[in-house]
């Protein structure tokens, strides 16, 4: 591949995928990676396990810890993490790596931090609130303290006691507006500036740090209110910036809110990281849009310093994403590693697959992350053998 390099191609999968299957190592293997980032918490989802002997589909229900919840871990905590019943072990996460690490694989613990339904409707007031008044309660609000408590014992716990390489940190940050759950129905209804308008939390906690920095909190919801107005009923452009609705001010003491949660959440996530595996590898997911909020949200100007790489989701294969790659490799200079999150799953074209890849390299990613080893059928497991293939040093 003309110019650039890849030094690290690391697939993804759930335990479930791994335990009760004795041919998962083999098709790994035969695929050419011996690195696998493995689910230790993750939010709910329905899966297929199209490979898999005993079951071709997973109902996990809800968020969950793939290691026992255990009381003197959690006792005095608020928000609790959930165990699982689906996962096929009951300490699915730690059976499923010793499988991988038996077999000489290579197990980074992938990590979900603020995405959890089952405890934002338990705890809603906890949860990320839009200017209306409406809670997101798949979006624990990450500044909370009692959801940094959560995240740091919940990083701690799903590393403890196994002999893991990394860890892959999603979520470390605030979710937002969009959301891909529940046959969604809100595409297309805030189009443009309208999801980033609908994304901004305005719980009294976060008026309250808006203040300290001098903005008035009742005129920031107030202009958050008519600006999303103005783009339901097609006054203000899609195309759009913040700094058309808030003043530069205000938008400057909202963002600073905001980063100043993602910095306090990642600082105590890692302290539990180095706590408990020391010499773990972090990859941070995240996204170069200083208002971006989703499983890979804005890196704050000191994310990057604190971490080994960042993962940004390529998955749509697009123009942009590749320039999302391009922007992240920029902001974080050479000193970062950048991994391009690539999916071989609808709607992807299995044959645009390579030169999406090879784009993505282009502008600046050294690292590939496949998603996803256990959701793939044979068709979509040979197009990631292609992109091993063409990439393996």
């Amino acid at each position: 591949m003309p110019g650039s390099t890849v030094d690290r191609i690391v697939a993804h999968a759930y335990p479930w995928d791994v335990v009760g299957d004795p041919s998962f190592v083999d098709r790994a293997r035969a695929l050419g990676v011996d690195e696998i980032s493995l689910a230790a918490t993750y939010h709910s989802t329905r899966a297929a396990t199209p490979f898999h002997p005993d079951h071709k589909i997973v109902d996990a229900r809800h968020a969950a810890l793939y290691r026992p919840v255990r009381d003197d871990a959690w006792s005095g905590h608020r928000i609790r993490a959930v165990a699982a019943d689906w996962a096929g072990a009951d300490d699915a996460f730690a059976a499923a790596a010793t499988t991988l690490i038996d077999a000489g694989m290579t197990v980074n613990a992938w990590i979900v931090l603020t995405h959890s339904t089952i405890l934002g409707h338990a705890h809603p007031d906890v949860t990320v609130t839009n200017c209306t008044g409406d809670s997101y309660p798949y979006a624990l609000s990450p500044g909370h303290p009692d959801v940094v408590r959560y995240a740091a014992t919940l990083t701690a716990e799903a590393l403890r006691g196994v002999a893991v390489h990394g860890v892959s940190i999603e979520a470390c940050g605030q979710l937002g507006f969009a959301h891909a759950g529940h046959h969604e129905k809100t595409d297309g209804a805030f189009p443009g500036i309208g999801d980033t308008l609908m994304s901004v939390s305005c719980t009294d906690r976060e008026r309250a740090e808006w203040s300290s920095r001098g903005a008035d909190p009742d005129r920031v919801v107030r202009a958050l209110k008519e600006g999303v107005a103005s783009v339901v009923d097609g006054r203000l452009a899609p195309t759009s910036s913040i700094t058309d609705v808030l003043t530069d001010f205000d938008a400057a003491a909202v963002l600073a809110t905001r980063r100043r949660d993602a910095d306090v959440l990642r600082g105590e996530v890692l302290n539990a990281v180095r706590i408990h595996a020391p010499q773990a590898r972090v990859t941070l997911h995240g996204h170069p849009d200083e208002w971006k909020t989703g499983p890979s949200p804005a890196l704050t100007p000191s994310a990057s310093g604190d971490v080994d790489a960042v993962l940004v989701s390529a998955w749509p294969g697009t123009e942009e994403a590749v320039r999302v790659v391009a922007a992240t490799r920029e902001m974080v200079g050479t000193s970062v590693d950048v991994g391009a999150y690539v999916s071989v799953l609808p709607p992807k074209k299995l044959d645009e697959v390579g030169a999406h890849v090879a784009a993505t390299v282009e502008a600046g990613a050294n690292e590939l992350h496949l998603y996803h080893l256990g959701l793939v059928n044979a068709a979509q497991l040979d197009a990631l053998a292609h992109v091993v293939k063409d990439w393996r040093k």
